[in-house]
């Protein structure tokens, strides 16, 4: 969405040449091939490991540190590996959508009138809280699983599950909220309520 957005605001005119369906179709493989290959070494990490006491997880799903902290024998690998894996995938993102940002910016500034920028901004703005509702969650999982000794297991639970949860739920809202009628019926639902 970040390289969507800068072509629709640096390179308006040649969006359809750019990101023409063999571009999107290269930019998922790409996606696809980035997810299997730092994906694949958890299972084969798992098999390595020796678990000898319970092997019921206390997660809501399968996460792999919550299968690694089952296991009676060395970790090491499996903990640096899945903290590498968390920490290069959301790096990358971020500057991803970083370097995108800032070239939008650029533009953006550069053009005279208020209501394009207002709109550019308005767009970006939407993509953004997206991406920060998706990352914050998912970096205080996977980091307090690794250096959260304090934090209370219904709170890795909890904050695991609004990982997966809430970012696809918000995801609509978000960007429904550009809508002005969808926006009319939420400021009213609020309202209503005494919230607004």
């Amino acid at each position: 969405m970040a390289l969507n957005h800068y072509v629709a605001i640096c390179r308006p005119l040649h969006h359809s040449t750019i990101l023409h369906p063999g571009t999107i179709g290269c930019i998922g493989i790409a996606v696809l091939l980035h997810g299997l290959i730092l994906l694949s070494p958890f299972p084969i990490l798992l098999q390595s490991l020796i678990f000898c006491q319970t092997t019921v997880i206390g997660h809501a799903y399968c996460e792999h540190m919550a299968v690694v902290k089952l296991a009676c024998t060395e970790t090491t690998v499996n903990r640096a590996y899945g903290l590498a894996v968390a920490l290069l995938v959301v790096g990358l993102d971020v500057l991803a959508v970083g370097v995108s940002y800032a070239l939008i910016l650029q533009a953006v500034l550069k053009v005279p009138g208020s209501e394009a920028r207002l709109k550019a901004f308005s767009t970006c703005g939407a993509h953004v809280c997206v991406i920060l509702v998706f990352s914050v969650p998912g970096m205080f999982s996977f980091l307090t699983h690794r250096f959260g000794h304090n934090v209370s297991h219904h709170v890795h639970v909890l904050m695991a599950t609004l990982y997966l949860l809430v970012p696809p739920a918000l995801n609509p809202l978000v960007y429904g909220v550009k809508t002005r009628q969808i926006r009319q019926r939420v400021l009213r639902v609020f309202y209503v309520k005494g919230l607004v």
